[in-house]
């Protein structure tokens, strides 16, 4: 490895998946404002939110599910819907 070009300023946050609730805690270097609660230690961490993990994606759950965050299907639905007729 190269010297002095990894990080060394990581510290204890939370990873929050928004789409389940789901939290995890784990190191990065990521920077937050928003903190929160860890129930286990009764710490507070900051928090890093994120749209999709391993606990909601379909290639870890095995479920065929489609996480639409941003209505992009019913966008592009009604888009087309409007040329058919």
């Amino acid at each position: 490895m190269k010297e002095g070009i990894h990080p060394t300023n990581y510290k204890t946050v939370v990873f929050k998946d928004m789409s389940n609730g789901t939290m995890f805690l784990s190191r990065s270097t990521a920077h937050s404002s928003e903190t929160v609660l860890w129930e286990e230690d009764g710490k507070e961490y900051p928090v890093i939110k994120l749209e999709i993990s391993n606990t909601s994606h379909p290639f870890y759950t095995g479920k065929n599910v489609l996480v639409d965050t941003a209505g992009r299907i019913d966008k592009f639905k009604k888009r087309y819907e409007k040329k058919a007729k």
